[in-house]
């Protein structure tokens, strides 16, 4: 394996790139060039070149890479190497034990996100349990789709990752209104949506913040939820340049203060939540005591709570609406 700033043969019949010397190879390449978790980028580029899953790469680590193979992982690694996401580069991200399609048109999903998943089922669930039929869900900003797609799936009774052919367990019937600025986004989660069966309980709209909804539809929704732009101006440039670079910009800079879209958000929520409906939103670390006073605000909003991700930040706010 090669690239312009290093140089190893792999085409002498000694030299013989395997799968598990690749994968170190990359893993080290990566390290030095100061890239992010550079192991599982290693094992995401090899798999996807060779078109393997992980587990397979480790029992067949053996395997001989082609020169067809090699020249395609060579492209790729020079790619990586300036910090261009690898989830790009091959196309897919894995969320809530899920394989989507990701593009430069979207944000890549993130594992903290999956806790605003978790809580949408409990309040759709909770909602179901109180007589809803169906239940509603809005999304503000759907992106890859990834929320709205987990949910409809936990709601069908699915486990985390389970496949949209395994039986059903005790499903509840759920309508969702998705929403994204992006055109390309909106394809995107479609795609997706209907990778994992979701499509008819998914119907995408294009429009920013509250747009795309219509006044009948003001207080039908029991569950609000949304991962919006909020990233603060003098955060930015703090941003790892896999993402500052090349992530969509508008998918993740929310002004001054980070509260340009989480603002509004917050202030019109009550709008279009019925009693007793849950606001869920994802929100960035420093913004713990802005969106606390934004929520308060609100007059038709209680139980306000600001839970803390896996890793111990201040993730998402909470809130029902009176």
């Amino acid at each position: 394996m090669s690239t312009s700033s290093e140089h190893e043969s792999a085409n002498t019949q000694v030299d013989v790139w395997t799968s598990r010397r690749l994968i170190r190879w990359i893993d080290s390449h990566l390290t030095a060039k100061g890239i992010d978790a550079p192991r599982v980028c290693a094992e995401m580029l090899v798999g996807h070149v060779v078109g393997a899953e992980r587990m397979q790469l480790y029992m067949e680590a053996d395997r001989p890479a082609s020169t067809a193979e090699l020249e395609r992982l060579r492209a790729l690694v020079v790619r990586a190497a300036r910090h261009e996401p690898v989830q790009y580069l091959v196309g897919e991200a894995w969320f809530w034990s899920k394989r989507f399609a990701v593009g430069p048109a979207t944000l890549i999903p993130r594992p903290a996100t999956e806790h605003l998943v978790e809580e949408a089922v409990l309040a759709a669930r909770n909602a179901a349990a109180n007589g809803a039929r169906p239940v509603r869900m809005l999304e503000i900003g759907t992106g890859t789709g990834c929320i709205s797609t987990c949910v409809a799936a936990g709601l069908r009774g699915q486990r985390r990752g389970t496949e949209p052919t395994d039986p059903p367990v005790l499903p509840i019937d759920i309508h969702i209104v998705a929403t994204d600025l992006v055109p390309a986004a909106l394809e995107l989660a479609r795609t997706n949506a209907a990778a994992h069966g979701a499509s008819d309980a998914i119907e995408f709209r294009a429009g920013s913040i509250y747009e795309p909804l219509t006044a009948p539809e003001q207080g039908t929704f029991h569950v609000l939820v949304s991962n919006p732009p909020y990233v603060r101006d003098d955060e930015w440039q703090e941003m790892n340049a896999n993402v500052r670079d090349h992530e969509p910009r508008t998918a993740l800079a929310g002004g001054a203060a980070g509260m340009d879209v989480l603002a509004p958000l917050i202030a019109g929520a009550h709008t279009w939540l019925v009693p007793g409906g849950r606001l869920v939103v994802e929100i960035g670390h420093r913004q713990h005591d802005d969106v606390r006073a934004a929520a308060a605000a609100n007059a038709h909003l209680g139980g306000v709570d600001i839970k803390k991700d896996f890793e111990g930040f201040w993730r998402m706010l909470v809130a029902t609406r009176k």
